[in-house]
């Protein structure tokens, strides 16, 4: 048997480690095109999070500005990816929007831009079924009185309790019954006729 040489060694370990380096390199590469930054305008957003006991993924960030004037950021959590309004509103089971607030501002504000945005997409018909909803959501917004930039507001449905308001993580009111209340929250957002253009392209992860 021929005696293997310590430099015939070496290279077979030089050329495992750049194989290893090489397929490191290749599952970065791959990886990368499904990756999401968590931080968007200076606030940082879970990729993942537990809502009703499901998993859900950040769909898509967005900005809500007038001109230099800026609002707030939202982020909309789903089951599973969607890039239209449609897909969005099909999808079943529970659902996020989250706001965070980049300037003080008063809550009634907020709660009027909130029901005028919700009406903006509504039919007639729509609109009468959930006046009494909306009046309520609207009472609960507004009662938070004074909101500082850095508060989270969320939007979250439930399919076995309805939609649900919190402010920094904490519920105020009840519940809102109905997917049809959640649909049309989601639609203000995503809908044909969204608080804008460029929050419904991040919100979907679409280009503006």
């Amino acid at each position: 048997m021929n005696p293997v040489s310590p430099g015939s060694i070496n290279r077979r370990r030089l050329l495992r480690r750049a194989a290893a380096a090489v397929a490191a390199v290749a599952a970065v590469a791959v990886a990368a095109p499904g990756a999401r930054a968590a931080t968007f305008e200076g606030v940082q957003f879970e990729d993942r999070i537990t809502l009703a006991g499901q998993a859900l993924v950040l769909n898509g960030t967005g900005l809500r500005a007038a001109g230099w004037f800026k609002a707030y950021v939202a982020a909309l959590y789903l089951a599973r990816p969607a890039r239209t309004a449609a897909e969005v509103l099909q999808q079943p089971g529970p659902k996020r929007v989250r706001l965070v607030l980049l300037v003080d501002a008063p809550a009634v504000e907020l709660a009027k831009g909130f029901d005028k945005g919700v009406l903006k997409n509504c039919s007639p018909a729509e609109t009468e079924a959930l006046q009494a909803r909306l009046a309520r959501m609207f009472e609960w917004m507004q009662s938070a009185g004074s909101l500082k930039s850095g508060d989270a507001i969320d939007l979250d449905f439930n399919p076995a309790q309805g939609t649900t308001l919190l402010l920094n993580g904490r519920p105020r009111g009840e519940p809102i019954p109905g997917a049809d209340f959640y649909a049309a929250v989601l639609r203000s957002f995503v809908g044909d006729r969204p608080y804008h253009k460029k929050l419904r392209a991040g919100m979907l992860g679409t280009p503006a």
